[in-house]
């Protein structure tokens, strides 16, 4: 694996929420002893259900969000510790972000040209007819025509929103782009599309990507390695072929068969009860409540990581490895 662009070593994030009037106030677990990383020219998928903390892992990544605490390590260097205005140079051209809907991501008031040109004029990077250059090309880059330059937002469909939302990525030249649902608001024929093209960009560009989405099938396409989480927790991680076909955290097993294969009698397992809160969260492994394997062993302690090669879980009971999922 290259060398990490951006790392998360024990990353917590907790938020103070209002509850039961003024005085008492619950403490949300958004994110709990999070371990991951990302270099050039890799991507790493993140899989869970809606709340697991997938959003935040991604504010963290890309610096919206400081750790509560723990440490993000930028090309080995602690992110927070660096002097303000080398974090905002580096770091901010090194790692850029798609959002989920580009109609609110975008100024609906700045026509495309504005939108794609800000980070170089904020950046100063190069002469201002450098920068309509590159404006230029960046849409040349993602599939558009030149003409929508002049475009609003607004006047654009939404497969071509999303194109300028990834080129306004695109515009620094980043190592490492961070892709929050970029697809989940877009037809199923335009959202191929804007897969294959960040597929094209890795291969062209060399970029490393970090791909959240709730669409498992899609992940287990276009994922090098895959990190599942569950209330906050990082529970399984490892390459696609590892742990989309021979998963040992039982959640991921679940999670997978949700989405059987055309090709293989995949048992489907049917979890139940809801999800534990995040702000009072079980004792031990956060999936006990919900798992059929489940014993007092699970409510002791988190499990520590079982690695086998690149793959890690955590897990008391872990699924056999010769189970096949794909």
């Amino acid at each position: 694996m290259n060398e990490p662009v951006v790392s998360l070593e024990h990353v917590h994030v907790v938020h103070t929420a209002r509850s039961g009037g003024l005085v008492r106030r619950d403490k949300v677990h958004a994110l709990t002893d999070a371990t991951v990383s990302v270099g050039r020219g890799e991507i790493l998928g993140v899989v869970g259900e809606s709340g697991c903390g997938k959003s935040t892992l991604a504010k963290v990544v890309v610096g919206l969000q400081a750790p509560t605490s723990g440490t993000v390590r930028f090309r080995g260097e602690d992110l927070w510790t660096l002097p303000v205005r080398r974090r905002r140079r580096d770091f901010g051209a090194a790692v850029a972000m798609v959002f989920q809907d580009a109609s609110t991501a975008l100024n609906p008031r700045l026509a495309v040209r504005r939108i794609l040109r800000d980070p170089l004029d904020v950046h100063r990077r190069g002469t201002p007819k450098q920068r309509e250059e590159r404006v230029r090309d960046l849409l040349d880059l993602v599939g558009l025509p030149g003409h929508v330059a002049e475009a609003l937002p607004g006047q654009l469909s939404g497969g071509q929103r999303q194109r300028v939302a990834v080129a306004r990525a695109l515009t620094l030249e980043p190592d490492v782009i961070v892709a929050d649902e970029p697809t989940s608001a877009l037809d199923v024929s335009v959202r191929a599309q804007v897969l294959n093209l960040l597929l094209d960009l890795r291969t062209s560009l060399g970029l490393g990507l970090v791909f959240i989405s709730h669409d498992i099938q899609t992940v287990r396409y276009l994922a090098d390695r895959i990190a599942v989480m569950y209330l906050g927790r990082v529970v399984e991680e490892g390459p696609v072929a590892d742990v989309a076909g021979r998963a040992r955290h039982p959640y991921t097993r679940a999670l997978f068969s949700a989405t059987p294969s055309l090709l293989d009698d995949t048992e489907r397992i049917v979890l139940t009860g809801p999800v534990p809160s995040a702000t009072h969260p079980p004792s031990g492994c956060p999936f006990r409540t919900r798992c059929w394997k489940a014993t007092e062993a699970c409510a002791q302690e988190f499990p520590p990581a079982t690695q086998a090669e690149a793959h890690f879980w955590h897990c008391v009971h872990p699924e056999s490895p010769v189970r096949s999922l794909l």
